[in-house]
């Protein structure tokens, strides 16, 4: 099953498109620098898109029957580690970025439910997404794909519970508490309802992506035809134990989405990079990006901001050993 569905997602027949493209229109082969740089980007393009309209709609379509206001009852009906497996779930399937972790944050809090719930929550989403699954899904196959996706669940699982336990509701600014958002109406949807929704959102999410696929692309696609792989591979490969360690400290400063990453943890991987050390690199910079620390502070005191950093960046980074030390078993 595992290997007809790698099969699906390969996209050989695009690469070999794309190379005949290439070689026929420019004159260039493919077997150059420039050649190969030219078709990672064109070709990356390409399949990313195409993987992320049929993923957006598929996870939007089932994302219609979890509304914000949804999501809040449902989570604050759950205790104890029930509740963080069920936050860090709900994080997949709900739209995060760092521009809407504060209302999220005011929201949650205002509906009851405990902090550490929260974070749970706060830490899965913007890492676990369709887009980024399907990308992952598309680069590296579906063991990769599946074990990233259970690995940032268990990173937001672990991390909420230990938020929790640290009894930091007192580092939330006091305004939060006080705000009364009210109840909104939960609208029921038809099926025709549901799909106009997806469809809406895979232009919706496409429109304000865009430039960040682009971009990591193009980076991507610099590094996989001119990077040197001796050198990458001597200095970040999974044989060095402090690799993991400096990609997620590298990572914190930058802001991105996991659709700019992707492309540039994908080409770092072909030349010699430790996957782990790839794809920790590429949840510091969704999880824990400067930005969003930031915005965050709005709402949470530096005692609270700092416990969330650290917290989450041990769980990257033992992710990232994780995934170096087991990546011949996946790849």
């Amino acid at each position: 099953m595992l290997k007809w569905i790698n099969e699906i997602f390969k996209f050989s027949w695009l690469s070999n498109l794309v190379e005949k493209f290439i070689e026929n229109i420019f004159g260039i082969s493919v077997t150059t620098q420039l050649g190969s740089s030219i078709h990672f980007f064109i070709y990356d393009t390409i399949k990313i898109i195409i993987l992320l309209g049929i993923m957006i709609f598929i996870i939007s379509y089932v994302r219609s029957y979890f509304p914000p206001e949804k999501t809040k009852k449902t989570l604050s009906r759950f205790k104890g580690i029930k509740g963080n497996i069920m936050a860090s779930i709900l994080g997949i399937v709900t739209p995060f970025c760092s521009c809407s972790s504060v209302p999220i944050f005011i929201g949650f809090v205002e509906a009851g439910v405990p902090l550490g719930l929260t974070f749970s929550f706060l830490i899965t989403s913007p890492i676990v997404n369709e887009a980024a699954f399907a990308i992952l899904l598309a680069s590296f196959g579906v063991k990769v794909a599946v074990v990233y996706v259970i690995t940032g669940v268990i990173v937001g699982v672990v991390g909420g519970l230990l938020i929790g336990s640290l009894h930091l509701e007192k580092e939330v600014e006091e305004y939060v508490y006080e705000i009364q958002m009210g109840e909104v109406e939960i609208e029921e949807l038809s099926k025709k309802d549901r799909i106009s929704f997806a469809i809406d959102n895979v232009k919706e999410i496409i429109k304000k992506i865009w430039i960040y696929l682009v971009i990591g692309i193009g980076i991507g696609a610099a590094i996989h035809g001119w990077a040197p792989a001796p050198l990458l591979a001597k200095y970040a490969g999974p044989d060095n134990p402090f690799a993991v360690f400096v990609a997620v400290v590298l990572g914190i400063p930058l802001y991105s989405n996991a659709l700019g990453t992707i492309p540039i943890a994908e080409a770092l991987i072909n030349k010699g990079v430790g996957i782990g050390t790839a794809l920790s690199f590429m949840m510091a910079v969704t999880a824990l990006s400067l930005p969003e620390m930031i915005l965050l502070r709005k709402v949470i005191k530096p005692k609270l901001i700092k416990a969330f950093v650290i917290i989450t960046g041990i769980g990257i980074i033992i992710v990232g050993y994780l995934f170096n030390g087991i990546a011949h078993l996946l790849i």
